[in-house]
């Protein structure tokens, strides 16, 4: 399966973070950037659809900005004012169009993780 996926775990409450804001872009030479993508987490902490689907994958330089302020925010969590973390941007690559990108954010209000998952 090509294409891109994601999904947020929210390591404070210690289950899916349902209700994040993440939007993708494009990244091009310059510094010009393509909204691709603006969805919002559900229930499972995953987007309903892959970012990219395997007709749309093409080699690139990407974005996502998953607002995780507003997130922790709704929930009540205790954060700083500004929050630590508002918008957590990842920046990654996609060489092979054909292969399947699961991009995930494991965050909680003063920190985060990603890898490159399948």
């Amino acid at each position: 399966m090509a294409g891109l996926t994601t999904h947020v775990l929210d390591t404070t409450r210690g289950r899916p973070a349902s209700g994040v804001a993440i939007e993708l872009h494009a990244l091009a030479a310059g510094g010009a950037r393509e909204l691709i993508a603006s969805v919002r987490t559900n229930a499972d902490g995953r987007t309903d659809a892959p970012l990219i689907g395997a007709a749309q994958a093409r080699v690139g330089a990407f974005e996502l900005s998953f607002h995780v302020g507003a997130y922790f925010r709704a929930q009540g969590a205790q954060t700083a004012e500004p929050p630590f973390l508002d918008v957590v941007p990842i920046r990654f690559a996609i060489a092979d169009p054909k292969a399947h990108y699961h991009v995930p954010l494991v965050v909680a209000p003063w920190g985060y993780s990603t890898y490159r998952g399948s």
